[in-house]
């Protein structure tokens, strides 16, 4: 099954929009990062009947060498035998030149086994293609990202406007069925201009929780005409909440309410 198919069919049964962030950091936890699997077992069993993804972000396992990466083989292959209808995200932020990024898409979906992964687009079409080509998976491509410092270049004026705006209009000419956006959930104005470009790709939007977005402009700004197409992801603000369990009810029963 696709990815987008095995979305549409998560979010109807969960009837969620949330994305579970699996991003365990040992400082927080005061555990070594052999714990991050159990950790990770704890919050998926918590949690798999509220969201409609789990996105793992490998940075916070790469960290840690084979024991760490080790620690995300295992909570991958616990999704995929245990909860097999919900799609892995793996955030890798790859980008690269067409001949390294084919090796990145080989490990991302075939060794990994995710479902959907995140790409930089600005290495150009050449540098996509390799993760396109895996039709049943989802590639998303930054487009505005969350953090405050992101217009410092993603604003610069060009003259097709703003620099990322550029970037969404050479996407949407590229017309390739398997790409997603990724918009941060901190910039409502982006995401509803974004939107109205792409009225029927699905986005993947971070920044709830911790860095503050806001909740009823983000979704009433970047939700499709059925009232979905977009993931929005929170990983600190459920994860290391004191029941996880309840801050991914609240949120997932917050953003229902708006949309």
């Amino acid at each position: 099954m696709d990815f987008q198919k095995k979305l549409e069919n998560i979010v109807r049964k969960n009837n969620s929009l949330i994305c579970v962030g699996l991003d365990p950091d040992t400082a927080t936890l005061r555990k070594g990062e052999s714990f991050f699997f159990e950790f990770n077992k704890w919050l998926i069993d918590q949690t798999n009947d509220l969201v409609c993804a789990y996105k793992p972000n490998i940075a916070f396992y790469e960290a840690y060498g084979l024991d760490g990466l080790g620690q995300l083989k295992k909570t991958v292959l616990y999704l995929k035998n245990n909860y097999p209808d919900i799609p892995i995200i793996l955030d890798a932020k790859r980008a690269d030149i067409p001949n390294t990024a084919k090796m990145y898409a080989k490990a991302i979906f075939e060794y990994w086994g995710s479902d959907a992964t995140t790409v930089y687009p600005h290495l150009g079409l050449d540098s996509i293609e390799p993760f396109l080509s895996y039709k049943d998976q989802q590639t998303f491509l930054l487009v505005k990202t969350s953090n405050p410092s992101s217009i410092t270049f993603q604003n610069l004026k060009t003259e097709k406007g703003p620099y990322y705006l550029a970037v969404a209009k050479k996407i949407k000419k590229w017309n390739k069925k398997n790409v997603g956006i990724f918009v941060g959930a901190t910039y409502p104005r982006e995401i509803k201009e974004l939107r109205e470009l792409f009225p029927d790709k699905i986005f993947l939007s971070a920044g709830f929780g911790a860095q503050g977005a806001d909740i009823k402009a983000s979704i009433q700004a970047g939700i499709d005409k059925d009232k979905k197409g977009i993931i929005f992801n929170a990983s600190r603000s459920i994860i290391f909440a004191k029941s996880p369990r309840k801050a991914a009810e609240d949120l997932r029963d917050e953003i229902n309410k708006h949309r």
